[in-house]
């Protein structure tokens, strides 16, 4: 747990480590389809039809 109170986050103020971590993932998984596919998406969720 993260020693910090932020009540905007939920009712008890408490958040876990692995919200922080999780803020880049969308950005990672977005940036791996393009050195992929060659093809830059950004709007999520990323779909198959989207890289057709």
């Amino acid at each position: 747990m993260v020693p910090e109170t932020d009540r905007q986050v939920n009712p008890l103020g408490i958040k876990g480590v692995g919200e922080i971590g999780i803020v880049g993932m969308n950005a990672a998984i977005a940036n791996a389809v393009w050195h992929a596919t060659g093809c830059r998406i950004r709007k999520l969720p990323i779909r198959i039809e989207d890289l057709l």
